[in-house]
């Protein structure tokens, strides 16, 4: 059992604790750490752990084995190169960085330190998208030539936070919530970036936002694909791949539909998980060296790579070159 303290206890910080504490047998809470620790204290105490209201204070406990951080973005790189130069492995909630050179600064302190860096990217965890990838992988849909996917959601309406609308911390709109969910997706499916356009449409400024942004994507294989993101709508997952000899969809968690030339398109669902647990326990294992973590570090670079383009595109109103692995 891995001994860890959670950083940050927002709207999602807590849902990590309730998806961990209690059910896994991997990793538990025994730390919290909040800037207002007395307007967490209740849920500190059902949840069992103690509150501490600075970073350094939980990184000099030495029963702290690992850190989870789920703090806002721009505060990342630095809490991870603090976590890592204390000797303890980090899970960091996405995005990992807001520009690939703070993403890289972050994955050398870890290398550099000999810890763990695990990253939030839930949704590789759900079963439809581990039968996508699995699908893409062995060749089952022939050459990939084009990947297309939309994530959208209503969060940014109904766990509102201010920090969540400033440019500095969440830019480009949707982009930074579900979009770099989306992002991540092709990136696990069609590897690096190398050139993307993007678009944004606001309809309604934060709170509440009402807003969609596109992206056309440009793999560094030569696939093509795009993204959207739209916010706040119903929640809504699908990603497609357009392969040579046949096509498959995920759609939300557990859902993919396979379609191949002259068949009538067939659909497996599969048994729900819980990501959130299961990615916290794959760090564990991690931790803990009974299984590598299932993300790379070169994958976690290319996504912020994406991101940062992205940003740059909107921004520029013209296409956006990704910068490539040094």
């Amino acid at each position: 059992m891995i001994d860890a303290a959670i950083v940050g206890l927002g709207w999602w910080g807590k849902s990590i604790v309730k998806a961990v504490q209690g059910k896994s047998d991997r990793l538990r809470f025994i730390r919290g750490v909040s800037k207002e620790p007395e307007s967490v204290r209740d849920f500190a105490a059902q949840y069992d752990f103690q509150t501490v209201s600075e970073l350094d204070a939980a990184l000099a406990d030495p029963r702290v084995q690992a850190v989870v951080l789920a703090t806002p973005h721009s505060l990342h790189p630095g809490q991870v190169v603090a976590a890592a130069q204390a000797g303890k492995p980090v899970f960091c909630e996405k995005p990992l960085a807001l520009t690939r050179a703070e993403a890289l600064r972050a994955v050398r302190a870890c290398a550099a330190a000999g810890v763990t860096l695990g990253l939030g990217t839930n949704k590789r965890f759900w079963p439809s998208m581990r039968e996508l990838r699995r699908m893409v992988a062995s060749g089952a849909l022939g050459r990939t030539l084009y990947i297309e996917g939309n994530s959208s959601n209503a969060n940014s309406g109904q766990f509102f936070a201010p920090w969540r609308d400033l440019d500095a911390e969440a830019p480009g709109g949707g982009m930074t919530g579900p979009g770099l969910h989306m992002l991540d997706a092709l990136v696990s499916l069609g590897g690096p970036l190398r050139r993307v356009t993007a678009r944004l449409v606001t309809h309604k400024p934060p709170p509440d936002p009402l807003d969609a942004v596109s992206v056309l994507v440009d793999f560094a294989s030569g696939i093509s694909g795009s993204l959207a993101a739209v916010r706040a709508t119903p929640f809504y997952w699908r990603v497609h791949v357009f392969g040579e000899t046949g096509s498959a969809e995920a759609l939300g968690e557990n859902d993919l539909v396979l379609h191949r030339a002259g068949q009538a398109p067939t659909r497996q669902s599969f048994a729900s998980v819980d990501s959130l647990r299961a990615e916290l326990d794959a760090f564990a294992d991690a931790v803990a060296g009974r299984s590598p973590y299932p993300l790379a570090t070169a994958e976690m670079l290319d996504v912020v790579a994406g991101f940062e383009a992205i940003i740059a595109s909107l921004r520029s109103e013209a296409p956006a070159a990704v910068a490539l692995a040094d």
